[in-house]
């Protein structure tokens, strides 16, 4: 029993590092722009699709990585830049925008990669495994909750300890008093959507090795990824770790314990979550 429970614990969190990785940005969109991204899920994808191409032409697993996360972030910024900034705070307007790239998306990478499912090759040295008390773990799985780690402490100090993280948080409490102290809104919220996208695409191809890439991953992952938002609360980095972390214990543990009831182990906490504190536990009123 002891070794299942570490077992699970170990598997839950590296789903968390990912998790994290996809719902940071998403928070951080949510929290600056008030943008539903239902195309966050598809940057996740078309990352993971580049950083697959780069891997087999260069066989450079993080070259991969940094080419999926530019690749997709360089979407973000276009897409931002050229349709959503043209209805700025219109929820609807930008929900049909970013759902329309979504279908977008899931439709060309069908084209160009086909609808085969692939999976990442990881470096030969994170191939192996560690010996945890007694139970044999992935190396690459902790490798990538390393990543998830660092990425999120690189957040923490860049929004909490530099003048660009100040005037994101300025922009996150209060959009319009931002904008009416002389900060340009539309700048900070086009370099977020970016980053966003980024860190969605970079998170694609880490978890290529684990999961793999094929068509409908975005929108598997973009309802996991909202729900670690809404429980963590939107716009809160704080919230998008402890939401990953709460989100893929509860996940791994209800498919691996109960796997008829997998959905309801998610949704139901989550709702629960919503009904007693409905801007998450880390959201601000």
């Amino acid at each position: 029993m002891g070794d299942f429970l570490l077992v699970q614990t170990l598997n839950g969190l590296s789903f968390a590092a990912l998790l994290f990785l996809l719902s940071s940005g998403l928070s951080l969109i949510y929290g600056v722009m008030k943008i539903v991204n239902i195309a966050h899920g598809s940057f996740f994808m078309v990352g993971t699709y580049v950083g697959l191409s780069v891997i087999l032409k260069t066989n450079n697993f993080f070259l991969g990585a940094l080419a999926g996360g530019l690749a997709v972030g360089v979407l973000g910024v276009i897409m931002e830049r050229g349709f959503l900034r043209r209805f700025p705070l219109q929820p609807l307007p930008q929900m049909m925008i970013t759902l329309g790239f979504a279908l977008l998306f899931r439709d060309l990478s069908l084209l160009i990669w086909g609808g085969d499912p692939y999976i990442l090759p990881c470096p030969e040295y994170l191939k192996g495994s560690v010996k945890i008390f007694h139970v044999v773990f992935p190396v690459y799985r902790i490798f990538v909750f390393c990543v998830a780690t660092v990425v999120a402490v690189a957040l923490w100090l860049f929004n909490e300890k530099t003048l660009v993280g100040a005037k994101l948080r300025a922009a996150v409490d209060d959009h319009e008093m931002a904008g009416g102290v002389g900060l340009n809104v539309p700048m900070i919220s086009g370099c977020m959507f970016g980053l966003g996208a980024f860190l969605a695409g970079f998170g694609g191809v880490m978890g290529g090795p684990i999961f793999g890439v094929y068509p409908g991953l975005d929108f598997e992952l973009l309802s996991l990824g909202f729900v670690v938002v809404i429980v963590g609360g939107r716009g809160s980095l704080l919230g998008s770790a402890v939401g990953s972390i709460l989100v893929g214990l509860v996940d791994n543990f209800g498919k691996a314990l109960i796997p008829e009831l997998s959905y309801f182990t998610l949704f139901a906490p989550m709702a629960l979550v919503v009904a007693l504190k409905p801007t998450g536990l880390f959201g601000k009123e």
